[in-house]
């Protein structure tokens, strides 16, 4: 077995030599730092360090589920991602199936171009600009008074977070995540294509017979990769657009986490949420992909 490996690496020692950064960001910030997950079971303080700090066994995850605040957390974080994947997850694969429609070559890049940009955007900007929109006296708020309606501060409804926040979503990633299925169409064999429109098809029931079976081996693990961050909220846009008066849907587990243990010092009891929410995310990714092996034959693994 050791000796085939060796063979392998010998003769596609390019493609190793390509890996080997890869797995050393991998390894170095993502796989190292999971030492630093003892800190859940222990009362954790900086100055004492890992192997200093007191053991408290399971005491930080108990008191997370007697929080006040542990229903509204995982009900937000739960809502968010489902709204996100109902709405969300198909735009991207909408975008590559209109953009391998058009033909013009320039025109075509613009677009691309145009629709990818929201992606490099900072995020402390594009919540400004979100921000500046969904103002009183924003862009959203003149619209409103142009039809008679008073205008308000959007971001100041707790009903209008979460549709605010999945719109904006789709605005800034949707572009960019459509790469994936480009690439994937682009692997389509042309043949097919041609013997579709021999047969007299046009471009809907192409796209319906050709595109769509190509591309659905993509989709599905798309599929099951997202499901597997159905907890996962970034804490980085949360904080910058909720606020008091949104607390109620606005707050989520990584909102949570950033005010227990950046704020409050808290570490222990951060890491012990963090862990219970990747734990939880793991169950969801095992189970969405035996479920898609059993149903469709495609899984990770």
């Amino acid at each position: 077995m050791l000796k085939k490996i060796a063979q392998d690496i010998k003769k596609y020692k390019s493609v190793y030599l390509m890996a080997v950064p890869v797995l050393l960001f991998y390894i170095i910030f993502c796989y190292v730092p999971m030492a630093g997950l003892v800190m859940a079971f222990q009362d954790f303080r900086p100055t004492q360090g890992i192997f200093g700090s007191s053991f408290l066994g399971i005491r930080h995850f108990t008191d997370f589920f007697k929080d006040m605040n542990f229903t509204r957390l995982m009900r937000n974080t739960f809502l968010l991602n489902v709204y996100d994947i109902i709405v969300g997850f198909p735009m991207p694969i909408i975008l590559a199936l209109l953009l391998n429609e058009l033909r013009g070559k320039f025109f075509k890049g613009g677009v691309q171009t145009a629709i990818y940009m929201p992606n490099f955007i900072s995020m402390v900007v594009l919540c400004g600009m979100i921000l500046d929109f969904c103002a009183t006296e924003g862009v959203i708020g003149g619209i409103m008074a142009s039809f008679g309606a008073e205008p308000r501060n959007l971001l100041q409804d707790p009903a209008l977070f979460k549709p605010i926040f999945v719109v904006t979503n789709i605005w800034q990633y949707a572009g960019w995540n459509s790469i994936i299925y480009i690439a994937a169409i682009s692997g389509i064999n042309t043949e097919l294509y041609d013997a579709a429109y021999a047969d007299g098809c046009g471009r809907w029931k192409r796209l319906w017979h050709v595109t769509l079976p190509g591309l659905f081996p993509t989709i599905v693990i798309m599929f099951i990769l997202r499901i597997g961050n159905i907890m996962t909220v970034g804490f980085e846009k949360v904080i910058l657009l909720y606020n008091p008066l949104t607390y109620e849907t606005a707050d989520v587990i990584s909102s949570y986490v950033y005010r227990r243990g950046i704020y409050e010092g808290n570490y222990g009891y951060a890491t012990a949420v963090g862990l219970f929410n990747s734990l939880i995310n793991f169950v969801f990714l095992w189970g969405t992909n035996r479920l898609s092996r059993k149903l469709t034959d495609q899984s990770l693994w």
